[in-house]
């Protein structure tokens, strides 16, 4: 076993300082069978970006430009499995002055990167090389925390998913949304924001509405102090939504409003773009459930790469974004995730997820508040989640 895997393998474990101390200082990358150096890549998500992952990886060690130089090996965390989440482990890396360890490339997004930029700052990740990305040229794409030091290469949206023919117009703007709950109460739900990200990103955005831009990027304390005139209005809108044996329910997990859509039980819900799409290329939900985006946006997600400056394969790691972003790595993504492409499509088939080519990734509002997400969700809980 390489010094490199052991020491990622003790990280993941109980973190103890005096093992931490004892780990790196290798000079060897990785060498797989047939001379090609590994480049190992660490993600977490739900067990969809899991198979979507591994197809990647296997694409790019049998297929890519890149295939005979670097073989990709996938260290992936399913989310919510552990008390550890990957953005800690690398952390912990950091500062224990870690060098030459398999964190060669990083999968980061939202309040991830938020809390590892907070936690290691910038300077522990490499700052991107555009010349040795190529395929980046068309990507207008920008994160917006560590802008220099992460490159995008898939998108994702909370959308408005609604049933067509229930809704033959729907609304185009958060007051055109809230007008349409009040005068078709039962109709619309959201999940409960612990549960799934949809129904996060709909409580935060009607919050953060209140709020000066600025916050929805911040993990400042201070932004807490605004949050009473958005919790305000969600506890407006309470008694319009979907009810249940006489009672206001909030579906549990993104699925769960998206299910009740499809069985006609509500007409509106807050829902994943890529899930409601893929879902319906598979027969999965009904065709006439449609997507739409709102004014203001809700949020949406630029998902990352990063090359910590304690790995130990940085030129497998560019090689491996640059696939990320090839026409054959994007419309793996689209086909297999529904994910929003971030180059040109003119030359990808779009057929039956020509919706994605109709949200706007320069619309995102990207929200990143760090630990804040925390108090945010256990006040739903205490305030919303406890109304009658």
């Amino acid at each position: 076993m390489k010094m490199k895997r052991f020491c990622s393998m003790l990280l993941a474990g109980a973190l103890m300082a005096t093992v931490l101390t004892g780990c790196g200082g290798g000079s060897d990358s990785g060498t797989s069978e047939g001379g090609k150096t590994t480049v190992t890549l660490w993600a977490t998500g739900s067990d969809n970006v899991r198979t979507i992952f591994e197809t990647l990886t296997k694409d790019f060690n049998e297929n890519s430009e890149y295939a005979g130089q670097y073989e990709a090996e996938l260290q992936f965390m399913l989310s919510g499995t552990g008390a550890q989440t990957l953005a800690d482990m690398v952390a912990a890396a950091a500062k224990a002055n870690q060098t030459d360890t398999d964190y060669d490339l990083i999968d980061l997004s939202g309040d991830d990167l938020s809390k590892i930029i907070s936690q290691i700052g910038e300077e522990s990740f490499v700052k991107l090389d555009d010349t040795k990305i190529p395929n980046a040229a068309s990507v207008e794409a920008e994160s917006t925390v560590a802008t220099d030091y992460v490159q995008p290469y898939r998108g994702t949206t909370v959308i408005l998913a609604y049933d067509s023919e229930a809704v033959p117009n729907p609304p185009k703007t958060m007051d055109e949304l809230v007008e349409w709950i009040k005068a078709n109460p039962g109709r619309f739900a959201y999940n409960t924001p612990g549960t799934g990200g949809a129904g996060d990103s709909f409580v935060r955005t009607a919050v953060y509405n209140f709020m000066p831009e600025e916050a929805i990027t911040s993990d400042d304390p201070k932004w807490e102090e605004q949050w009473d005139e958005g919790f305000e209005f969600l506890a407006s809108i309470h008694p319009y939504m979907y009810q249940s044996g006489g009672s206001v329910v909030y579906p549990n997990k993104n699925q769960g409003t998206l299910d009740l859509l499809n069985q006609g039980e509500i007409d509106m819900c807050i829902n994943w773009a890529d899930m409601v799409l893929s879902q319906r290329a598979q027969g999965a939900i009904k065709d006439t459930i449609k997507i739409t985006q709102i004014e203001p946006a809700l949020t949406g997600s630029l998902q990352t790469l990063a090359i910590p400056t304690f790995g130990s394969n940085e030129d497998g790691a560019y090689a491996f974004i640059d696939y990320m972003l090839s026409p054959e790595a994007q419309q793996i993504m689209v086909e297999q995730m529904a994910a929003i492409p971030l180059i040109d499509t003119e030359g990808m088939d779009m057929t039956g997820y020509e919706d994605l080519q109709d949200l706007d990734v320069s619309n995102f509002r990207i929200m990143s508040i760090g630990d804040l997400a925390t108090d945010f969700n256990e006040r739903w809980d205490n305030e919303i989640g406890t109304l009658g």
